[in-house]
């Protein structure tokens, strides 16, 4: 069956497990996620973002409604080659629902914390 996707919904048969998911992945956040959390939640940035907020059959790690713009933390794993095809089928599908997704790497967010925040500035002020 096809769905049409709206940035909010998931199909029926998948939403009650995804929203068991995000409440999961908010429990059990990474430390990069924690931490770029802290640096962008309660509208610091000017904006307001959700964090493990279901777009499609996706569950996206934040995302500023208002601007469209899906911010994805990427662990170890994402560099393997099977999760890297995932994670672009991932991104295209949410841009052909108008977002824009930006990906950090744990190491970027902890590490390089001044450029993560400009990048991010410069998605949402473009």
């Amino acid at each position: 069956m096809d769905y049409t996707y709206k940035y909010n919904y998931a199909s029926p048969d998948w939403y009650n497990l995804l929203k068991e998911f995000a409440k999961k992945n908010k429990q059990f956040a990474t430390d990069a996620e924690r931490f770029l959390w802290d640096q962008i939640r309660s509208s610091q940035l000017g904006i307001k973002f959700n964090r493990q907020y279901i777009i499609g059959d996706y569950i996206v790690d934040f995302v500023c409604l208002e601007k469209k713009l899906i911010i994805e933390v990427d662990g170890g794993y994402h560099s393997e080659y099977e999760q890297i095809q995932k994670d672009e089928q991932r991104t295209e599908r949410l841009e052909r629902m108008g977002f824009t997704v930006v990906r950090f790497t744990n190491e970027e967010i902890l590490s390089d914390t001044k450029n993560v925040i400009d990048k991010i500035n410069n998605n949402v002020f473009k």
